[in-house]
């Protein structure tokens, strides 16, 4: 079994420590949605990372997707979700917001990157950032006074550590560290765990 993409992506990432975490075996083959686009294409025509090619063949793709598959197919132990329904609506409510702060960042460096300077649109830009502290705000919030997972991260545990190293590597400038305390204690306590370093971002 295959993981394709390369762990500056926070999706990519967060699906390769969610598989060590649930014990599911897989190699992380390093491929770029850019610089090998072509290569990556003859694996998933759709050229979405992370793309996760199963022993049988199947492509399944979409970090999300990829995760609930095999959290599904784990014994309620190995879990990185909570099975009763009010843990398990602040987990999701956490992991939507790091996933949204990732996706607006993501707009952000993409709208700086890749479109040309006198193409760019400040209006949106605003919005975006906007959007993108607006989320950093709220997980900020969801961790205040929350107990550190010890001894191994749940998903919406990893999943905002992710996001959190993904944005003070992209857009520092944006999301200040100082600015999100508890953000910053778990993302720093998490990636000095064996499985953040197993995938480190980069």
């Amino acid at each position: 079994m295959k993981l394709f993409g390369t762990l500056d992506s926070p999706y990519v990432r967060r699906t390769a420590i969610s598989l060590e975490l649930l014990g599911v075996p897989f190699e992380l083959e390093p491929m770029s949605v850019f610089s090998t686009f072509e290569a990556f294409s003859r694996i998933n025509p759709v050229v979405k990372a992370p793309t996760l090619v199963l022993d049988d063949h199947t492509v399944l793709m979409d970090s999300t997707l990829i995760i609930e598959y095999f959290e599904t197919l784990s014994r309620p132990a190995d879990k990185l979700l909570p099975q009763q329904p009010q843990p398990l609506a602040w987990a999701l409510r956490t992991v939507g917001l790091a996933l949204a702060a990732c996706e607006k960042a993501v707009q952000i460096v993409y709208e700086h990157k890749l479109r040309p300077p006198e193409k760019l649109y400040q209006p949106w830009l605003e919005r975006v950032t906007r959007q993108l502290l607006a989320a950093c705000e709220e997980l900020d919030r969801q961790w205040t006074d929350q107990p550190l997972p010890h001894p191994r991260p749940d998903q919406a545990a990893l999943t905002s550590a992710v996001a959190w190293s993904f944005l003070q590597l992209m857009v520092p400038d944006v999301v200040k560290a100082e600015a999100f305390p508890a953000l910053k204690i778990l993302g720093t306590t998490l990636e000095e765990s064996a499985a953040f370093k197993r995938y480190p971002i980069a």
